[in-house]
């Protein structure tokens, strides 16, 4: 598997996302992730931190926050003071336990059969006598006490999808069509060009995007989702968030440069 950094910093730059964008969606300051970015692991607060910061990074770029952090652990975390202790005999307050233990169950056994021998001989003797009954004395038996166990049947709560917190962008154009895409900020994501069928472009992230379209020859692919587009020939704008798709009233959409 590639660096952990290496990883991070490919999956922003291919998405066009400044590190300050996620600085502002993250929470994270910026020399944190950068930090991460680099595998500067001194500068950040502690293994803790590294592991939170790593899933909050890896989610919003839309990689495994698991396998990163397993990565990290395999690559960069000790072994805790138990595991690293070397496997020996035992001492000698070890080996006292175990002979006290030991004592204390052979006197045990030794009480019960010195019972058994003694009802026996009991049993015996009474031949010439009148039959009577005889009562054995009770044997020590070792007792287990058990706690009975209460089942709680527990309802699997329903997991809330939670909502993501960049939209996710494709535009396929199906035909010529003119496009200009501006993100949050208002940076021009795409400044006026005319797109063709058959081209392949990338996926965009934001919190919001502001789309104009020139003509209906495209299709969206929003969070995953395919959305088709209205067969327009005027223009027909949109604004994307990670909640919803909206179409805006002509002559509001974005304008671009070219």
């Amino acid at each position: 598997m590639a660096d952990i950094g290496a990883t991070l910093r490919e999956a922003r730059m291919r998405q066009r996302i400044d590190i300050s964008e996620i600085e502002s969606e993250t929470k994270i300051r910026a020399k944190y992730l950068r930090a991460l970015e680099n595998e500067e692991w001194d500068l950040l607060p502690g293994p803790t931190y590294v592991k939170s910061f790593l899933r909050t990074y890896a989610d919003t770029l839309g990689l495994d926050g698991k396998l990163l952090i397993e990565e990290y652990k395999l690559r960069h975390e000790r072994l805790s003071d138990v595991e690293m202790q070397p496997i020996g005999p035992p001492g000698p307050r070890e080996v006292r336990r175990r002979r006290r233990t030991g004592s204390g169950r052979r006197w045990a056994v030794a009480v019960v059969i010195a019972g058994l021998v003694a009802a026996l001989y009991l049993i015996g003797s009474g031949d010439d006598e009148p039959e009577q009954a005889t009562t054995l004395p009770p044997v020590a038996t070792e007792t287990t006490a058990t706690t009975p166990t209460t089942r709680t049947s527990s309802t699997p709560s329903r997991t809330r999808r939670q909502t993501p917190r960049l939209a996710r962008l494709q535009i396929i154009p199906t035909g010529p069509v003119y496009v200009c895409l501006r993100r949050s900020g208002g940076d021009a994501v795409v400044n006026g060009s005319i797109l063709q069928a058959g081209s392949r472009q990338p996926t965009y992230r934001s919190r919001r995007f502001r789309l104009l379209l020139g003509n209906g020859e495209a299709r969206l692919r929003v969070n995953g989702r395919s959305r088709s587009v209205p067969a327009v020939s005027n223009g027909i704008a949109y604004e994307i968030t990670p909640r919803r798709v909206r179409t805006l009233p002509t002559g509001s959409g974005p304008r671009c440069s070219a």
